[in-house]
Formats: structure tokens, sequence, C-alpha cells
């Protein structure tokens, strides 16, 4: 297992498969893009899948999410799902994306085997999605959106993150909107994960703000900590269900102790936390003449072993991570 020296055990394997992208959040990147990871430092498919693999038979991971950049970028991506949904134990598969591509890829990524996907979506209004993403495809990821629920990729998850002055008022009617589709809503703090470190907690929407906004229209019923476990979103029943929507409340309220992920880089780097300063290279072991399975098994659990007991948000001297989100995957 995957385990710490505080008794957790990381079942969920978030593997980035890019650093690229083809939008610019404002939260995310500057407008020119970033430096990219040359293509010689990025897993090769066979690595990837061979990573996951160790991951699925000898470290106890169950559920595997694809993540970016923009993971739809990766030429390779059916080919790794349907390989990794081969697997024996058989892990549950995901994908986090912003939903562009998705209208041409979401049937065949079904066949391959992946279980659903989650979808980065701010904003209903298409010239604010234009502001914050600084390019016109908000109707591609409706249409991408659409794609996803029609193809069973399900419950389809919409992630958003609300920035003042832009899209802070729209909660409510982002929750209508995703009840009347099916989707399930989940509104994520803006985090200290920008690659312009301009990120300033006194700025941020925090939790109680968008609760407070989604109770002006909607009845919100707490499903509580038991039927949470791990997952990082609290939970609520709108207007007594069935439909949920979900707070994810990184900077606010911690999720630390309850933890059960691991991170794997585009470039080989195990990442015990979203915020963590130091990585472990898994990429050397696996370009190693005789690298073993247990060698890189070995490896990744002492990683895990030394994993802080939270993310260190809280502390006045927390230092935001060199790599930005679109570099570690989300």
């Amino acid at each position: 297992m995957l385990i710490d020296t505080y008794g957790r055990v990381a079942t969920d394997l978030r593997v980035s498969l890019t650093d690229r992208c083809n939008l610019r959040c404002t939260y995310c990147m500057p407008e020119e893009g970033l430096q990219w990871l040359a293509k010689p430092d990025l897993l090769t498919d066979d690595e990837i899948v061979r990573l996951i693999r160790i991951a699925v038979t000898r470290l106890g991971i169950e559920e595997v999410r694809f993540t970016g950049g923009e993971p739809l970028l990766r030429p390779g991506l059916v080919g790794i799902v349907e390989r990794c949904a081969a697997l024996e134990p058989r892990p549950k598969m995901s994908l986090t994306t912003n939903g562009i591509g998705l209208k041409r890829t979401a049937e065949a990524l079904k066949a391959a085997g992946l279980d659903r996907v989650n979808v980065s979506l701010d904003t209903l209004r298409p010239d604010v999605f234009k502001t914050l993403t600084r390019r016109d495809r908000h109707r591609d990821v409706l249409e991408g959106l659409e794609a996803a629920r029609d193809a069973g990729l399900t419950p389809v998850k919409v992630n958003s993150v609300l920035m003042p002055g832009l899209n802070d008022d729209e909660a409510p009617d982002l929750l209508a909107w995703a009840v009347e589709n099916d989707y399930e809503l989940r509104f994520i703090e803006q985090m200290p994960l920008d690659a312009q470190h301009g990120w300033k907690r006194d700025g941020m929407i925090t939790a109680g703000d968008i609760l407070a906004s989604l109770r002006t229209r909607f009845e919100l019923t707490e499903e509580g900590s038991e039927k949470r476990g791990s997952a990082p979103a609290e939970r609520w029943l709108v207007d007594g269900g069935p439909h949920r929507v979900g707070v994810i409340a990184s900077v606010t309220r911690p999720f630390c102790s309850a933890c059960d992920r691991t991170r794997l880089t585009a470039d080989g780097q195990v990442r015990t936390c979203l915020f963590a300063t130091e990585e472990t290279d898994l990429r050397a072991a696996l370009r190693a003449d005789d690298s073993a399975d247990d060698e890189i098994a070995r490896i990744w659990k002492l990683a895990m072993w030394g994993k802080k007991a939270g993310s260190g948000l809280d502390d006045p001297t927390f230092l935001q991570p060199d790599r930005p989100m679109s570099a570690i995957g989300g």
C-alpha cells in the first residue's frame, strides 16, 4: 500500500498526461502561455501505462484520474485508457478536461473503458468565458458536455471557479443550469497554483460566499461526512434531491486528514500533495536499463511515506509551489 506516517492510504492516482492547454484561464496561466515540457522529458504512452500498472497491481490504487494541462491534447489518450481498462484489477477511470474536443472523442473514450468525466466551465455567458479563458470556445465546451452525457460518461461533473468581478454572481444560475441538464456541479475555491503567482487570499470567493449565494435560490441539505469519505467535495442535496452540488474548499476548509491521493506529473515525478514543494523522480528509474517494477514500487512507497500532514495553506509561511496547476495535474 501507499501509506504515510499519519496512516493515510493512497488509493486514488492523478496522472497528468501533458502540461499543454488550449485555453489561457486567467487564474492558471498568462495569455502568452508557458514554456512547455520538452518532448523527451514527457513520459511515453508505454511508460505511463507501466506506472499505472505498478500502482494498480502492486500499490493498491483503485481509481485513476487522467488530467493535464488538457489531457485531450495527448494523442495516445484513447489507447492509454484502453490498456489501463484491461488491467486486473480494473481501476475506475475518469478524466478532467476543459471539454474542448470532447464532442469528437467522448464515444471513443467510453468504448475504450473511461467511466466518467469532470469538465471545467466557470460561466454560462460566452463573453465572460472569453474574458476568463482568452479564447472564444464556450459553445465547444457546452457541446462537449452534451456529448459526454450522451455517451454515458456519467455522472458528468462540472467544475467551476468563481472570480471576483467576473462571474461571482453566477452561482445560482450555474446550479439551475446543471440541475436542468443532469450535471453534478462542483464549485472550487481558487487555489494558489497560478503561474503568475498572483493569488491573494483576501480576494478569493470562499465556500461560505458560494453557499450564501446558492441559498438565495435553493434549499441545501448537507449530506454529511459519512457519505463524503475522502472525497474533496462537501456535498449538499438541492431542494431535497436527487440533484447535488459540491464545494471543494481547499483553502478555507482543508480536508488533508482524509486525503487518499497520489500524483504523477507528465514528466514522471511523484507528488504527494497538490501543494508539495518536493517531488520524487520515477522517470529515471523507469528508463534505467535494469529497472524492475519492485524497485519503482519501492521508490513510490518511500515518497508517500514522507507525505506531510497538510497542505500548509493555513500557515503564514506558506510558499506556493514553483509548478503551476497546468504542470502538476488537477
